[in-house]
């Protein structure tokens, strides 16, 4: 067992079958080795009520005392009775109070808590004693709550609202210990699965530049088939219908969407939306196949690419610590807005039950260094912090310094996200212009990338994150006013809402688009954020067609591979987890864990993010290599003065080839 966690993370058995009392003691171990049974004291203080104050002063725990009985009780007592039964309430005392001897007040017993108010029968329930079911209360049983006397199915209700607040709150703890305890257990094998996604995703992108072709027309050519098959589908169940004469006739309008589908026209209609579907998708491969050729091509040198510069892809390292700060700051900023103000506190009591204490309401604001119970008349009173004072010139400005904070934030992250995109394509850049590959590759071409962002593109990236920035903060403006207008019936005010927020979703994620093109053009030439910008619009408005083409398969390969790195590794730790998976030996066997699924959705979710990581910085390479691809055809011709710099399956693809210089042409020539 491990030092570093304590014995109940690792399923001590003491924690689950055994409770302990007041004093932290565990009940059926040591010295209580013969009480194994909890008893409360007083359920009705339980009971948090309305107070909110009450509820946060008590987190989880019952307010009252619990010590270790031998049994719970059996039968129906209480010190306020006059026929008090003092053999049956002494066995439930505090251990060294005698009840029979005492000569202290019933109302004094109470308030000390020495011995129960009350005893009902009970059930021991994970070794607690709660009331037990369907019991009937005698006519001359009362308790005391909230300052008044209750009795008959009152009782039952009230002792039964405590015993399920109770219930909520062990039910609460034990899973909370629960789940740490499974992630205590597996949290070796959970760095183990993350390493396998690791491994996994970065094998996915090296052998791209082997299997990128043959994963691009198999996808291709799977997309084809299944609509093929959808096709097919769609005559044979048209043809069954129309033998049978089943028309939209015979169904007329109708709520029931699947009434539709036992209509010869519903299919009809499919198979021609297919049909026409697959004859596009055929058109589009036999018109496009030489741009896909090159997009393949392409994916093929980004992985070359990043065989070469392995360190890319722990870049995103360096882009997650730098956003942590940044999240971090606007916390620790937003916290410090939050508590500018004077501290207030109020005077609470854990229950209005309690006598003397049905007048605390916890609007009465009190000194918590002075403060005496003693002067409100309830001995349970406490003065306890409520809130920040939001009065004053600056509290008033709260909410506006809030503002200004939260746009702070999402202008350092959308920098800290424009850093890394321009680091990306300042390194895989240096790889593509580089003529003589690898050995023309700059050493250290990352941290070189970073260096060179740092010292000459700050501002360029500052200024294209700030009008990110102020279409999100629109956004979030208009979201807002969504909120608020929810219960508004002007259709109108709806409608241009729902307009506004659709046009600036399409905006933002057109300049994130822009941007990122503009980068690698500021990573490229080192010019400014607009000409960046407009050079690469135009760059890439001239060559639409190969852009969605590239994009398009991308994103297919990309999806495919996260597919496989999330599906494949999350299918393994399923098995694994859940113990299907046989293994002989025991030292690699599953532990034993309460919810199996936990390390589980806890591998899926690192696994989609490393993935996630090692798939951005080959998008990166990818787009890098595509402009500079594109401005390396537009500006050079292949002379010995204007050279390609593309690799050579590219240039087979479009028939280009580097003229040698004039001196090795009149050398042939001679020969």
């Amino acid at each position: 067992m491990s030092p570093c966690f304590p014995a109940w993370v690792y399923g001590d058995p003491r924690q689950v079958i055994y409770p302990r009392n007041s004093t932290g003691m565990y009940c059926g171990v040591g010295e209580n080795k013969d009480k194994p049974y909890v008893v409360y004291y007083d359920l009705l203080k339980c009971i948090t009520g309305t107070s909110i104050l009450a509820a946060a002063m008590n987190g989880l725990q019952c307010p009252t005392t619990q010590v270790c009985v031998a049994k719970c009780p059996e039968v129906f007592a209480s010190i306020y009775l006059k026929s008090l039964q003092k053999d049956i309430m002494q066995p439930y005392c505090q251990p060294g109070f005698n009840l029979t001897s005492t000569t202290m007040a019933v109302s004094e017993i109470a308030a000390k808590e020495l011995c129960p108010t009350f005893l009902v029968p009970s059930q021991p329930f994970f070794n607690r004693c709660f009331p037990a079911a369907n019991i009937s209360i005698p006519s001359d049983f009362s308790i005391i709550y909230q300052g008044r006397n209750v009795t008959g199915n009152d009782t039952k209700d009230v002792l039964g609202n405590a015993t399920s607040q109770i219930m909520d709150s062990f039910n609460f703890q034990n899973l909370g210990k629960r789940i740490f305890q499974d992630f205590a257990k597996s949290w070796s094998w959970i760095l183990i699965a993350l390493a396998i996604a690791m491994v996994v995703s970065l094998l996915f992108l090296l052998l791209l530049r082997f299997t990128a072709g043959i994963l691009v027309w198999v996808l291709i050519v799977g997309v084809i088939g299944v609509i093929g098959y959808g096709i097919y589908h769609c005559w044979m169940e048209y043809d069954t219908f129309n033998k049978q004469g089943a028309t939209i006739a015979n169904v007329g309008f109708t709520t029931n969407l699947s009434a539709y589908g036992s209509v010869k026209e519903t299919w009809l209609a499919i198979f021609i939306i297919l049909v026409v579907v697959e004859v596009v998708l055929l058109l589009l491969l036999l018109f496009l196949r030489k741009r896909i050729l090159i997009a393949i091509a392409l994916i093929k040198e980004a992985s070359r690419a990043i065989g070469y510069i392995m360190s890319s892809l722990f870049y995103p390292i360096v882009t997650f610590v730098l956003l942590v700060v940044c999240v971090a700051y606007w916390g620790i900023t937003a916290l410090y807005l939050a508590t500018s103000g004077a501290p207030l506190y109020v005077i609470s009591a854990p229950n209005n039950s309690t006598p003397g204490c049905s007048n605390i309401t916890g609007n009465t604001t009190c000194d918590p260094v002075g403060f005496n119970s003693s002067s409100t008349g309830c001995q349970e009173s406490r003065c306890i912090f409520y809130k920040y004072n939001t009065e004053g010139i600056f509290q008033q400005n709260l909410f506006n310094l809030q503002i200004y904070n939260v746009f702070g934030f999402l202008w350092c992250i959308n920098f800290v996200i424009a850093l890394g995109q321009c680091v990306l394509a300042g390194t895989f850049a240096s790889y593509y212009w580089a003529f003589h590959k690898p050995k023309d590759i700059p050493y250290f071409p990352v941290s070189g990338a970073f260096m060179r962002t740092l010292r000459y593109h700050t501002g360029s990236l500052a200024f294209g994150s700030l009008i990110l920035t102020i279409v999100q903060m629109i956004r979030i403006v208009l979201e807002y006013l969504d909120h608020k207008l929810k219960g508004a019936q002007n259709p109108c005010t709806r409608f241009l809402l729902c307009c506004l927020k659709c046009c600036f979703w399409c905006l933002e994620k057109f300049i994130k688009f822009l941007n990122r093109n503009a980068y690698i053009m500021i990573a490229v030439y080192g010019k400014n954020f607009c000409v960046s910008a407009k050079n690469a619009f135009k760059l890439l408005m001239r060559n639409i067609v190969r852009v969605v083409v590239l994009d398009k398969i991308t994103d297919l390969l990309i999806f495919f591979g996260k597919l496989i790195v999330v599906g494949g590794v999350g299918v393994l730790a399923f098995f694994f987890f859940s113990g299907r998976l046989p293994i002989p030996n025991d030292a690699f066997k599953s532990p034993t864990l309460n919810y199996y699924w936990i390390p589980i959705l806890t591998v899926v979710v690192g696994s989609y993010m490393i993935a996630q990581g090692f798939f951005s910085v080959y998008n990166m390479c990818v787009d890098t290599l595509f402009l500079c691809f594109l401005e390396d055809l537009e500006r050079n011709d292949g002379s010995a003065e204007k050279p390609y710099y593309m690799p050579k399956s590219l240039m087979s693809i479009l028939n280009k080839k580097n003229r040698p210089p004039k001196t090795e042409e009149k050398k042939k020539k001679k020969k």
